[in-house]
């Protein structure tokens, strides 16, 4: 029950608010903010045209591309963090000190660095993911209880071997909460770098919908496709918590 619940509740609250969003547009009776039909009719022109995957794609390839560069530096950045005392109080002041900064802050020096190409989104989506596991995963780290650390050294268990059979399990969790953020946060950051000066992508839509004749349809199927992308990755990422190297962190 409680699984058809799971599912008829968020279906009827989006139908409940596509009804509104009607009922807004047809009572104001104004001629430029679209209904749900017209932006329906909207995404089915844009998937007509061929462009519609193309947006999409390049969106997910940016963001791919920077989210895994983060992972693959801000992991074990974050593991050494919070297993090495003296690399923690040298490195956590200049991520406490970057990290607070906007990613669309940094916009303006990517494409001095990088020009108006895929780098520049590809570095912003880097920024925004990385900073957030870095700080996950060393906070998992330090949430490892002392003991088991030190009964598993009593038994030989040091070294990379410590690390593969203890700290990592142990920080898997606070690792995945990490990742499941930045991936929100990478996504919201793609969407805003492709608004400027990019040929595709979601953002670039967005910004040509309105340029190009204010087609305010496109504008919002944009936002729509936006909103749904981020919810299955969202998901995607919560499947992670399933793993049975994680489970015994959560409750449910």
């Amino acid at each position: 029950m409680s699984g058809k619940w799971g599912i008829l509740a968020p279906a009827a609250l989006i139908a409940l608010l596509v009804a509104a969003w009607w009922g807004t547009v047809a009572a104001s009776g104004s001629p430029i903010i679209p209904t749900p039909w017209q932006v329906t009719l909207g995404l089915g022109e844009l998937a007509r045209q061929g462009v519609l995957l193309q947006h999409v794609m390049a969106s997910l390839y940016r963001v791919g591309v920077g989210y895994l560069l983060a992972v693959a530096l801000a992991v074990p950045l974050g593991l050494v963090m919070g297993r090495v005392s003296g690399v923690f109080a040298a490195v956590n002041p200049v991520i406490q000190l970057l990290r607070p900064i906007s990613p669309i802050a940094w916009i303006p020096l990517a494409i001095l660095w990088f020009g108006v190409g895929n780098m520049s989104p590809i570095f912003l989506i880097f920024l925004a993911s990385f900073f957030p596991m870095v700080v996950y995963s060393a906070a998992g780290v330090h949430t490892i209880e002392r003991q088991y650390i030190r009964a598993s050294q009593n038994f030989g268990v040091t070294g990379l071997k410590l690390l593969r059979l203890v700290i990592l399990p142990g920080a898997l969790p606070q690792i995945i909460v990490g990742m499941r953020i930045s991936i929100g946060v990478a996504w919201l950051v793609v969407v805003a770098a492709e608004m400027i000066a990019l040929s595709a992508g979601l953002g670039f839509l967005i910004m040509d919908s309105r340029n190009a004749g204010n087609r305010y349809d496109l504008v919002v199927a944009g936002m729509v496709l936006i909103g749904v992308i981020g919810l299955l990755l969202d998901a995607f990422m919560r499947r992670l918590e399933r793993l049975k190297v994680v489970q015994w962190r959560y409750a449910r």
